[in-house]
């Protein structure tokens, strides 16, 4: 009764995942001799928040090769959420986890840099439709608008579920001569309600946007420690598969909308090839590589105490996709970013006051590397003759592909990008 207590104290408190090499080489286990059964609570909350400056090509005196880059804005974007997670053992070091994000707010703001105004900024004074053609006021002249600045964006709500299997072929708390290794999956189903970047989300008093990419995601993942006195050096590295699930969306669902739109060749849209596979999200895989080492300072372990020092070195690759960037929101459209590298690291401490009771603390920082913004391929070559015909009209031409932002001297590029994340949680065994 003390225990449940304890728990439903927890959830009210809201207190996240666990950031420490106790969660990379934990394994919940069952029908031990001396265990009959694990079961982890973990509740926590993590924010998180990235900071990028957005700059964009310009050609200059129409030389090609003359294609410099011009300062327009600072994105920043935040995400708040209660992270909600259960793992309990199906057998010997064999353990079957489930999560649910609960994400409380997933804010994005675009404002210009100092320097940029109304009056210079090119994100104010386009010049172009979608498609390629003049935009002209015909009182004004070319004073085309991409998207209002400044502008924040809201979305929130509940995030996609997690289901976990993990087994431990090594344990070193049960054979000391070897270390802990184990090998699991994380699968992501795509329960979320379906974010559509169309949707105007920029009231803060109206009803906030979807969180749900509406798309599959198993990562596979191996963790190797071995404690060696005060200190636990870990290693682990992961790879995310990505699969469409039904529903998702796609860039043509907008080709019904009025002109201009923001789509360049609509009239192809779900005509061969640009079916809705072919026009449709298509989310980045992602490896990642972490190495770290838990150090103990302090621990006693007739009353089950211990306080731990954890440290990271993080490193993530992000592949190219056709996904929600940091301008799928003002520019309403998935739009297809370059790879790019995370690196950083990480820096967290755990206190275990008692066996049933983990409490622990983390912040990490990445940059991310420079990566384009708006980069859709502009076509196919159809009829095999090397070129893609661009002519209005034409069936090479890529539905989703826009002439304002995606065309070499008119991308988008974000620099000076950095992520911080922030997770405070607690873990209760049984």
């Amino acid at each position: 009764m003390h225990r449940f207590g304890a728990v439903i104290a927890a959830l009210t408190l809201g207190v996240p995942f666990a950031a420490s090499a106790a969660e990379i080489t934990r394994i919940a286990s069952s029908f031990e001799d001396d265990d009959p059964f694990d079961l982890f609570l973990d509740v926590g909350f993590e924010r998180t928040q990235t900071r990028a400056k957005i700059v964009r090509e310009q050609l200059r005196d129409g030389d090609a090769t003359n294609v410099p880059e011009v300062n327009e804005l600072w994105y920043k974007g935040v995400d708040a959420r209660l992270n909600l997670a259960v793992a309990f053992g199906l057998w010997k070091d064999l353990e079957f986890s489930f999560k649910l994000p609960i994400v409380f707010q997933q804010n994005e703001t675009w404002n210009f840099v100092s320097g940029t105004t109304q009056g210079n900024s090119t994100i104010t004074n386009s010049c172009f439709n979608a498609d390629g053609s003049l935009y002209l006021d015909g009182v004004e002249g070319c004073v085309g608008r991409l998207f209002q600045v400044p502008q924040e964006s809201y979305r929130g709500g509940l995030g996609n579920v997690h289901f976990g299997l993990a087994y431990a072929f090594f344990n070193q708390e049960k054979d000391d001569t070897k270390p802990t290794w184990i090998v699991g999956i994380d699968y992501e189903a795509p329960t979320a309600k379906q974010r559509d970047p169309s949707l105007d989300n920029t009231d803060p008093d109206g009803d906030r946007g979807n969180v749900g990419d509406r798309v599959h995601k198993y990562q596979l993942y191996t963790t190797f420690s071995r404690k060696m006195g005060v200190a636990e050096p870990y290693f682990k590295a992961s790879h995310t598969i990505p699969v469409r699930g039904p529903g998702a969306y796609s860039n043509c669902d907008q080709s019904s909308a009025p002109a201009p739109g923001n789509l360049g060749a609509p009239y192809n849209c779900y005509k061969e090839p640009w079916t809705r596979q072919e026009t449709g999200i298509k989310a980045p895989s992602q490896t990642a590589l972490t190495f770290g080492m838990e150090l103990v300072p302090f621990e006693n372990a007739a009353k089950s105490q211990k306080f731990t020092l954890d440290l990271r070195l993080l490193g993530n690759y992000v592949g190219r996709s056709r996904y929600y960037n940091e301008l799928s929101s003002a520019l309403r459209k998935l739009l297809t970013s370059d790879d790019y590298l995370q690196v950083g690291g990480q820096v967290g401490v755990t206190a275990r006051a008692a066996e049933a009771f983990t409490i622990r603390a983390s912040g990490n920082f990445l940059y991310n590397t420079d990566h384009l913004l708006t980069t859709e391929s502009i076509g196919q070559d159809l009829n095999g003759d090397g070129t893609v015909d661009t002519a209005v009209g034409s069936p090479e031409l890529n539905p989703t592909f826009d002439w304002r932002y995606d065309l070499v001297s008119r991308r988008f590029r974000a620099i000076q990008s950095t992520t911080f994340r922030f997770d405070l949680g607690a873990t209760f065994s049984f």
